[in-house]
């Protein structure tokens, strides 16, 4: 449909790792071909991306030997940028559009793996999973959103929240509201009329509480650690951001059919757990949350930031030549709102 806006260089900068393990060390700065957009895909010029725990995990190996299919392998999945090619068959693009993309295809299709991540200065989206980004939406902003924001828009969704004001008023916990994905489960839950409780550390009980939370937890406290909620209501359901926490802690907060999504579901007793809820029909459920927003529920949170209902809160910002700094700040955790990687020149 569309033809570069500017001359595209053969070669771009990027950032891969060649083997499991080897934490930020393991990453190494490279330059490698720049993609071209197929049919039905779009070429960007990356301006943002945000590091998730998801990234790291990956590369610990924690989702082998389904992820990354061939070394080398450049991460990075949530990516913000301006579209300077389309591949045929796209019609709702052309070059110079601002875009929000998820750029999964990398991740599980061993043709993207030498080119397609987002620690990159060029990658390609499918258009099915990228979406315009307005003028008051950072590029930052933007890239915050796919993985946390979809995430906690699907773990509301599941427990029965609904955003066109007939969902019902809801109790529900958000776990590590501090987080990437609680904060904006806190923002998310109040846009849905939900009763919030929130679990977080001392010093940012304020800032959770500022963005919605009715009532918010010490975690380190003998009450936050049994999640006990201070009204004595019993939770509908629990956005659970975090590890650490077994079905006994939850079981008796629940209720009668109160659901735990569990955003972190890579370990074998959320398996078991979930396994063993179906087959006896429990009531009380946890249930494991898996894949990334659809199009339709990107251009939702797009939408929400754009109208000012909700907001990404950055935590630190590096740019690309620093990317080990940002890998590192993700693994030790305790971040407060998305850290992002910005592309230089």
């Amino acid at each position: 449909m569309a033809t570069a806006a500017t001359t595209t260089p053969a070669k771009m900068q990027a950032v891969q790792y060649d083997a499991y393990g080897g934490g930020a060390a393991g990453l190494k700065h490279v330059e490698v071909p720049v993609p071209s957009a197929k049919k039905n895909e779009l070429l960007l010029k990356l301006e943002a991306v945000a590091i998730n725990p998801a990234d790291w995990k990956i590369q610990q190996g924690e989702l082998r030997p389904l992820v990354p299919r061939k070394f080398p392998f450049i991460p990075g999945i949530d990516v913000a940028g301006v579209v300077v090619d389309v591949g045929p068959g796209v019609n709702g693009f052309q070059a110079g559009d601002q875009v929000v993309a998820i750029d999964i295809n990398h991740t599980f299709d061993t043709t993207y793996v030498q080119s397609g991540g987002g620690l990159a200065d060029y990658a390609v989206a499918s258009e099915s999973l990228t979406v315009k980004r307005p003028p008051n939406v950072s590029a930052a902003e933007g890239a915050g959103l796919p993985v946390a924001a979809g995430a906690a828009l699907k773990a509301l969704k599941a427990i029965g929240a609904k955003f066109d004001g007939t969902g019902e008023p809801l109790n529900v916990l958000v776990t590590a509201a501090s987080g990437g994905v609680g904060l904006y489960a806190v923002q998310l839950a109040k846009l849905a009329g939900l009763h919030v409780t929130a679990t977080c550390g001392a010093r940012n009980a304020e800032l959770v509480r500022s963005l919605g939370a009715d009532e918010v937890l010490d975690y380190k406290t003998p009450d936050g650690a049994s999640l006990k909620n201070p009204s004595g209501k019993k939770y509908d359901g629990v956005v659970h951001c975090t590890s650490g926490i077994s079905w006994s802690t939850f079981q008796p907060v629940l209720s009668d059919s109160g659901k735990v999504v569990d955003i972190t579901p890579n370990n074998l007793s959320t398996i078991l757990t979930t396994a063993l809820h179906m087959v006896t029909f429990a009531r009380k459920r946890l249930v494991p949350l898996w894949g990334p927003p659809n199009k339709a529920e990107l251009e939702f949170l797009v939408t929400m930031l754009k109208d000012g209902k909700m907001k990404t809160l950055i935590d630190s910002r590096f740019p690309l030549s620093d990317v080990t700094k940002a890998w590192e700040k993700s693994i030790e955790g305790h971040a407060t709102g998305k850290i992002i990687v910005e592309m230089e020149g």
